[in-house]
């Protein structure tokens, strides 16, 4: 596999290779990602397909740090997108579960929200590797409780449990930070 720098490096060339390296080294991540939110395979296969032509048109001028991480954000929001412009004919109950559970601890207001990415890379940054590993799958990339419980060997009540112990930490986490819910 072409190292992520080789592939950044043809974008910036304008060579249509970074496409087709890109679509090799990360076309089954990106799909993950968007079969998690969308649950409909040709769906998916629209948004990492139009993952690739974003990311086409973003690097240059942008020049991602991580691009396996930039190529996630891009699937996530085009994934979301579709789905909350199909969310009248289709639901994905996972998606909706997920973010409801987060409303309950992360801060609805206006006012210092360019600092909430920050607080929350903090937080993140503050669990046990475990922990963050199942807060993440779980509220960004949308698996369902009885997925992680099957994966970490837990029964679906001690993942859920454990899920609810992880957003009040994160409550008084932003509380601790002047954030209130």
């Amino acid at each position: 596999m072409m190292e992520d720098t080789s592939i950044i490096e043809l974008y910036f060339a304008r060579n249509e290779d970074a496409i087709v390296e890109t679509a090799k080294k990360y076309g089954g991540y990106c799909h993950q990602i968007s079969m998690n939110i969308l649950a409909n395979p040709q769906d998916a296969e629209e948004c990492v397909n139009d993952t690739w032509l974003k990311t086409w048109h973003s690097i240059p001028p942008q020049r991602p740090g991580v691009l396996r991480l930039f190529l996630a954000t891009i699937t996530r929001n085009l994934s979301v997108n579709r789905y909350k412009a199909q969310r009248a004919q289709r639901r994905n109950r996972e998606l909706e579960l997920s973010l409801e559970e987060l409303a309950e601890c992360i801060p609805m207001q206006e006012e210092n929200a360019d600092e909430l990415p920050a607080m929350l890379n903090g937080f993140l940054r503050s669990l046990p590797h475990e922990e963050r590993s199942i807060f993440v799958l779980r509220y960004w990339h949308s698996y369902s409780v009885k997925h992680l419980a099957k994966v970490f060997g837990l029964s679906e009540g001690a993942m859920s449990n454990r899920l609810w112990r992880t957003r009040e930490k994160l409550r008084t986490y932003l509380s601790e930070r002047g954030y209130n819910v």
